[in-house]
């Protein structure tokens, strides 16, 4: 029989200047498009914690990445959605708990 081995956690130090950079090193597993990244780094950057994808959230990216209608947006969200970058809860969508930093994950400005 195999050796059965102990893993402890690891912490991961990721450098990084933007958002978007730091969406970047995930996406291998996420599989985004650079338009879908620069999107969800704008409504990390710009929006609210708590419904990231809420309807004002919606307009501040819109009025950063000049799309006329923020409406327009909801086919990234259900894009994001799909590929696991947001998840839906009962307060609205959320960062998924791979992108979110932790104690595990450590940022370090270039």
């Amino acid at each position: 029989m195999g050796e059965l081995r102990s893993y402890s956690k690891m912490k991961i130090t990721i450098k990084t200047d933007t958002t978007y950079k730091y969406l970047q090193v995930f996406n291998g597993i996420l599989g985004l498009t650079d338009k879908e990244l620069l999107v969800l780094s704008k409504f990390v950057d710009l929006g609210e914690t708590v419904n990231l994808c809420s309807a004002k959230n919606k307009k501040l990216v819109a009025d950063d990445l000049k799309v006329k209608d923020p409406n327009t947006l909801n086919n990234y969200v259900k894009r994001l959605k799909d590929k696991g970058a947001i998840t839906q809860t009962k307060d609205g969508y959320t960062l998924s708990k791979l992108l979110k930093k932790t104690n595990l994950i450590e940022i370090v400005k270039q």
